[in-house]
Formats: C-alpha cells, sequence, structure tokens
C-alpha cells in the first residue's frame, strides 16, 4: 500500500484473516481500505449492508483498492445474536435481488450440498478424516444430502459468526467479510447461527422474526449444512495448529450430531 502512504495517509492494519485492510486516516479522514475485495462490495454498499463504498481504484501494482466509510462501533455479543436485528438482516440480504443477479453476473453458480461435500470430503487431512466424531458426522452428511430445489438458492455470506457484525457507534448493523459469498440453501447461514448462539427455547421466535416456518424439512437442512461448517472450522484450525479451538470445535460437533438424533 505504499502508494497511499506517499499520498500522505497514515495506515494501520485493520485484522481480518486477509490481512489485506487498513484503516486510512488523513485530514480527519478515516477510510476502511481492502486490496483486491470482490466487485461484490459495489452491491452489498447498495443495500446497506456493509459500510458505503467511497470509491474502487487500480494501483500501480494492477490491484483493485476499495475504500469503505470508517465506521467506529465493535462486533456483536453472543448473546446480540438471539436479537430480531440480526434475524432481519439475515432476512434482507437472503430476500435481496440485486446481491443474487449481482453473483450470477460475476458467474458465480449455486453451491448444491453434493458439491459442498465433495468440496469438504476432498480437503480433510488424514488426521481429522480419522477422528470418529468426523466420521459419524460425514456418515451423516453421506446418508441425509438434502433435497433442494435450485430456485430457492439466494445470497448467503458463509461465516456469518458474530466477529463478522458491526454494531456502529450510530446503532447501523452491518456484516463484513463478505469473501466467502456463495449462492446457496439460506439454511446454511440460519443453522450456524442457532446451533451457534440462540438458546433452543428461542429458535422459534428467532425464526419467526426472520419470516419462516420452523418445520421439519428446514431442521434437517439446518443440521446437515451445520455439520458441514462445523467440520470445516475443525480442518482449519488443525491446519493452522490451534488444537484447543479444533477440539472445542469436534465437541460442537458431537453436540450437533446428538441433537434432533432421528431427522
Amino acid at each position: 500500500m505504499e502508494h497511499f502512504y506517499q499520498l500522505g495517509w497514515t495506515l494501520d492494519p485493520a485484522g481480518g484473516a486477509s490481512g489485506e485492510a487498513y484503516k486510512a486516516e488523513q485530514d480527519g479522514r478515516k477510510l476502511f481500505l481492502k486490496r483486491n475485495a470482490s466487485p461484490f462490495i459495489a452491491a452489498l454498499s447498495a443495500e446497506g449492508i456493509v459500510p458505503k463504498l467511497v470509491w474502487t481504484k487500480r494501483i500501480e501494482t494492477g490491484e483493485v483498492v476499495t475504500a469503505q466509510h470508517w465506521k467506529n462501533g465493535r462486533e456483536l455479543t453472543h448473546e446480540e445474536m438471539s436479537s430480531n436485528r440480526v434475524a432481519a438482516l439475515m432476512k434482507k440480504i437472503h430476500s435481496s435481488g440485486p446481491l443474487l443477479t449481482m453473483l450470477k453476473k460475476i458467474g458465480m453458480k449455486p453451491m448444491l450440498p453434493d458439491l459442498l461435500l465433495n468440496k469438504i470430503q476432498s480437503s480433510l487431512s488424514p488426521k481429522v478424516n480419522a477422528h470418529h466424531t468426523v466420521r459419524s458426522a460425514i456418515q451423516y452428511l453421506e446418508n441425509k444430502i438434502p433435497k433442494l430445489d435450485q430456485s430457492l438458492s439466494t445470497v448467503c455470506h458463509g461465516d456469518v459468526n458474530h466477529n463478522n457484525w458491526l454494531l456502529s457507534d450510530q446503532d447501523e448493523l452491518f456484516l463484513v467479510d463478505w469473501e466467502g459469498a456463495m449462492i446457496a440453501d439460506p439454511a446454511i447461514d440460519i443453522g450456524i447461527i442457532l446451533y451457534t448462539y440462540v438458546p433452543a427455547e428461542k429458535w422459534d421466535a428467532w425464526l419467526e422474526a426472520y419470516g419462516i416456518k420452523y418445520d421439519r424439512d428446514l431442521r434437517k437442512r439446518m443440521k446437515w449444512y451445520t455439520l458441514v461448517q462445523a467440520i470445516t472450522m475443525v480442518q482449519w484450525y488443525e491446519d493452522h495448529k490451534r488444537f484447543k479451538d479444533m477440539n472445542d470445535w469436534i465437541l460442537f460437533l458431537n453436540q450437533v450430531i446428538k441433537r434432533d438424533r432421528f431427522i
């Protein structure tokens, strides 16, 4: 980001797994800069799902840098993930025609269950693949592949943990870090939120705020996708040698397997 230093901006890393995000300041103006952000960011900005996009520039290296308004704020707490506001923003995302059109324009195809299962099976290390809890989960996934009408596929975030929700000092709620965006069954986002953050007795109320009925079909789909995401996290933490976190996700995986055992 030498280009921006030369223009008089001060840059500080803004976190994130990619290491390509910065807080930029100049003469009291603050921006959130990101290298090689998805072109999808413009559509998300127009929908008010991420902080407003200010500009997009191609710099001398050939990289594309996007600038968004910097928002002072904080991530959501675990408890706040149960809120109606989270449910409402998820519904807005999943119902958005412009977002879906944008992803289709950049060539994205629906991520169907069998594709997800093949992807996860090919990504597992021998150690993770041999773990008895992971094996049980894989067996469940193979036996219970959802039958999904492709026309029901929507824009999904794919990583809706509380760290990716930003509540600004002006009480604006955003969902950020869209690198894993996909066209898929919305249950992929809904399930991991409910299983991870929402007490079982509040599931009906959360889904009512979202605008969907909690029936057997939804229960099956949520469980299936939550197992997929949990296995993915087990592998990610094993790859990064964060074994305590890996074991925590294995415990979570076991809990999901045991819940609703007969669906």
